[in-house]
């Protein structure tokens, strides 16, 4: 259910804040608005409420589910615009992918506040980009921060760990007032770092000197041929030469056939392309690159982790097989709350991973039957054949 909730302390201090937090419980469908922006072109994905192949009560396990193969799908959901300045911001959600999407995405996005959420779509300007995202062999989960405009992804690929195993996933991401982020899957810890280090969000403090150039007698081959190294004068490098031994067939017409030329042969004094022994060059410098200075287009920002305006969560998606149900959706600056959703995943985690072990074991057993009764039948038909042998006999 939709709901912002502010907790106050016995002192009277403000605790923690939830801004945003949804369960997708009776009603869900008027919190959140459909996007429009692909039904123009008839690739707009439907959505349902589903709690999927396993879980413990359907009702309350239910979250939204990506219905259909092949298609786009966008939902929004507004709230009251705050500013995460000088708080620690926690973005948690949980996905299940009931099938392998093969390509597409499971993440969800946080940005401004929107006007009209039905024209909600990728040119939507937003703020955090965060979850799974899969195409092929490449796969990892996104994290990507806007900042001065620019959508900037991290230099390095988090892990990813949707795979195909129909259970639910919890994905947290914490943002923190001093430009630091952590990521955790399932409630562990997948990534800890700073946006200044990890993403490209300023410009480099030191850049290489566009006025340093290398020396011309610098050199950077580590190896050369050995200078002292001659071919011999009787080495042979003709693979191929004009068989002397030949002879114009005694019919050959020029002016019918053209002119005649002998045919080539192997040569049998060959002895392959000669190359000179490799020594270290005694003139070596090693590898040459330009002194660096301070850059001058460089600033530094104490608060790339801000976020002015912060109105709205969606899901907009590509994906090629649907199928991936998403719950549990909250956005706050109190792990408190931020934990009692994740206990509701761990929950239900407990419940598929058993329900999965089971449905394993009895297909192990249906399998091991079915092997059973494939060599009964075959000793059943050795037995047939042989009572039809010694009748015969």
């Amino acid at each position: 259910m939709l709901r912002s909730l502010t907790c106050f302390s016995s002192l009277g201090l403000v605790a923690g804040k939830t801004y945003f937090s949804e369960t997708f419980g009776d009603g869900w469908e008027n919190r959140w608005t459909l996007s429009k922006w692909k039904t123009s072109e008839g690739t707009d994905g439907k959505w349902q409420a589903a709690a999927g192949k396993w879980f413990q009560d359907e009702k309350e396990d239910a979250g939204i589910q990506t219905a259909e193969d092949s298609k786009f799908f966008g939902i929004s959901a507004g709230f009251d615009s705050f500013s995460n300045a000088n708080k620690e911001l926690i973005v948690q959600y949980q996905a299940k992918y009931e099938k392998d999407v093969e390509c597409g995405g499971g993440y969800l996005k946080v940005g401004p506040k929107m006007s009209d959420g039905t024209t909600f779509g990728d040119p939507t300007p937003y703020s955090i980009m965060f979850g799974p995202d899969k195409c092929g062999y490449t796969k990892r989960t996104h994290l990507i921060f806007t900042y001065k405009g620019k959508n900037v992804l991290k230099k390095s690929d988090i892990d990813y760990k949707q795979e195909e195993e129909g259970t639910s996933h919890l994905y947290t991401m914490i943002l923190k007032p001093d430009n630091t982020v952590i990521v955790e899957i399932d409630q562990e810890q997948v990534y800890k770092g700073s946006i200044k280090d990890d993403w490209e969000v300023l410009k480099p403090k030191e850049i290489s000197d566009p006025e340093d150039k290398k020396p011309e007698d610098w050199s950077d081959e580590s190896m050369i041929d050995d200078p002292a190294e001659k071919k011999p004068d009787d080495w042979v490098e003709e693979k191929r030469i004009v068989d002397s031994e030949a002879k114009k067939p005694d019919d050959w017409d020029d002016e019918e056939d053209g002119e005649w030329e002998a045919p080539m042969k192997d040569n049998p004094a060959f002895k392959g392309d000669w190359t000179a022994k490799r020594i270290s060059n005694p003139a070596y410098k090693g590898f040459w690159e330009a002194k660096k200075i301070a850059n001058p287009e460089y600033e530094d920002d104490d608060a790339v982790y801000k976020f002015d305006d912060l109105g709205f969560v969606g899901f907009d998606l590509w994906q090629v097989k649907g199928g991936t149900i998403f719950d549990n959706v909250i956005i706050t600056d109190d792990k408190a709350e931020a934990d009692v959703f994740a206990k509701k995943w761990k929950d239900l985690s407990v419940v598929e991973k058993s329900k999965k072990a089971e449905e394993k074991a009895e297909e192990a057993s249906k399998a091991a039957s079915e092997k059973k009764d494939d060599a009964d039948k075959e000793d059943k038909d050795d037995d047939d054949d042989d009572d039809e042998t010694k009748e015969e006999a």
